[in-house]
């Protein structure tokens, strides 16, 4: 599985000079620069040369940078491609394709970036995250998700989908009336196992109401749990919530560290299982144990 941070990734229009330099300053792992929905179609040719303005001339140290593009069914996504990218070069980082419903979606965008790249001589390759957001695209998540080696990650993307599957939902993209159960596990599952499948990271879907920081974690928490490894934020209230909730905690770094030890403690006798605090360790737990221990590994380096 890749091992980028992908705990927060934060949303911001291409056409909002007024917000790079605190996207650029934020805590948030990715920031994307929006040329999709939240750009007006009058102005998505013009929102491309802002877009490279903020790549080139701000300094986003560590933070991954990103586009996200129009789709490829609009007239816009070739443009997005070869303009920002022959502007920004080496300071664009990912790409975020949306409402891929196949993987030759994605085959298109990797064969368009790998002709931009050797015709302006990159040795870099720019990587990829796509969004699933239509019921076409959760019926392909596993083809989708292995298509391409550029591919870091799917997103699960709940606006779309509710359109495309006729649900009817609020303005959260919660379930209008009462509903048994989480009413988007089925698409979050089927998008998290392509990833798993492909060796991609899972990233949960936005929360649109930015206000109810409550709601925005308990939605993370679920997401987590099931094995996403961040979640959108369409605004910077919503990144420390994500990085926190997408981070191993003390007590379960403290818990994989003692049950890493006392399997090899074990081991080294012969042994193929052992119990720490009463409780069964054996080879499965050793597993989740490395899993932990790496993302907070990684998550100290940064």
């Amino acid at each position: 599985m890749a091992s980028q941070l992908r705990r927060s990734e934060l949303a911001t229009p291409a056409t909002n000079d007024r917000m790079f330099a605190k996207a650029a300053a934020s805590a948030a792992d990715l920031v994307f620069l929006d040329l999709e929905d939240a750009v007006a179609p009058a102005f998505r040719e013009e929102a491309r040369g802002k877009a490279v303005r903020a790549l080139n001339d701000h300094d986003w140290g560590s933070t991954v940078r990103a586009v996200r593009i129009n789709g490829i069914d609009t007239r816009w996504a070739y443009g997005d491609i070869i303009e920002v990218l022959t502007g920004a070069r080496e300071n664009l980082d990912t790409i975020i394709v949306p409402k891929v419903t196949s993987a030759r979606d994605v085959w298109w965008v990797d064969v368009l970036l790998t002709q931009v790249e050797e015709t302006l001589g990159l040795s870099k390759r720019v990587r990829l995250e796509v969004l699933i957001e239509d019921v076409a695209g959760v019926a392909n998540a596993e083809s989708i998700a292995t298509a391409s080696p550029r591919l870091d990650a799917l997103i699960f993307g709940a606006g779309d989908l509710s359109v495309s599957q006729g649900a009817r939902v609020d303005t959260n993209f919660k379930p209008r009336d009462s509903y048994p159960g989480d009413f988007w596990h089925y698409a979050r599952m089927k998008v998290l196992t392509a990833a798993r499948i492909g060796g991609v990271l899972a990233i949960d879907a936005p929360y649109p109401d930015f206000r109810d920081g409550d709601g925005y974690a308990s939605d993370a928490r679920h997401a987590a749990s099931l094995g996403f490894s961040g979640k959108w934020a369409i605004h910077p209230s919503q990144i420390d919530i994500a990085n926190e909730i997408f981070s191993p905690t003390e007590e379960e770094i403290q818990r994989a560290t003692r049950n890493l030890e006392a399997y090899r403690e074990a081991e080294a006798r012969g042994l193929g299982a052992t119990s720490v605090d009463g409780q069964l360790v054996d080879a499965a737990h050793v597993k989740l144990a490395l899993a932990i221990l790496s993302q907070a590994g990684v998550a100290t380096t940064l």
